[in-house]
């Protein structure tokens, strides 16, 4: 994954029907959310195909990706682990929720007034957004995504935590300047993860 056009698509494609496999397998609507999470990171590595195709710029595609990776996933990951999780798990998890919920409400405002760009950079696509005080920024996505996962209270998302973080630990350091690419593209291939808690939990209403 984010080797070439050719890579993601596969890759998404792959992590795409993982997804529907998840979904297909949900016995609990409260589960939905964290199911389906393979499957809108499946569309989001076809989408980053397109971007390539385009080489870069600042196009639809771009943008698509920029909404997924930037807003989406840090509301959603939280949310969604809030409702699969325990009763005795969920005040905590109000933290990470509301973490994610100021940071996506801050990427969506700076998504509206600016351009997001994509530059192909060798072997893997940079995009750029002029956010201030980008640390702050990550940290909360960081807080929200990985937090959330780790604080969840079940066996198998604290191992799905533990490989994203690890993912972006490795990412950070390897591809500075494209984290935010090669970090989804880890965080989809844990995907198969989803797939193993999905098989395991309880039927419910």
């Amino acid at each position: 994954m984010c080797w070439s056009a050719t890579a993601d698509l596969v890759a998404g494609t792959g992590i795409a029907a993982i997804g529907v496999a998840c979904v297909a397998r949900v016995r609990r609507a409260r589960d939905l959310p964290i199911a389906a999470l393979p499957l809108i990171l499946g569309a989001h590595q076809i989408i980053e195909s397109v971007v390539w195709r385009s080489d870069g710029g600042a196009g639809p595609a771009t943008t698509a990706w920029a909404v997924i990776a930037l807003p989406l996933l840090p509301v959603w990951v939280p949310f969604g682990v809030l409702l699969a999780a325990p009763r005795s798990a969920r005040r905590l998890l109000l933290i990470p929720a509301l973490v994610g919920l100021v940071t996506a409400v801050t990427l969506a405002y700076f998504l509206a007034t600016r351009t997001v760009t994509a530059d192909v950079r060798g072997h893997t696509v940079g995009y750029g957004l002029d956010l201030p005080r980008s640390s702050l920024i990550i940290a909360g996505y960081l807080v929200a995504t990985i937090g959330s996962l780790l604080l969840s209270g079940d066996r198998l998302l604290r191992l799905l935590g533990g490989l994203v973080a690890a993912g972006a630990l490795i990412c950070a350091v390897v591809w500075r300047l494209e984290f935010i690419s090669t970090w989804c593209a880890f965080a989809a291939v844990a995907s198969v993860v989803v797939l193993a808690w999905v098989h395991r939990r309880p039927a419910g209403p």
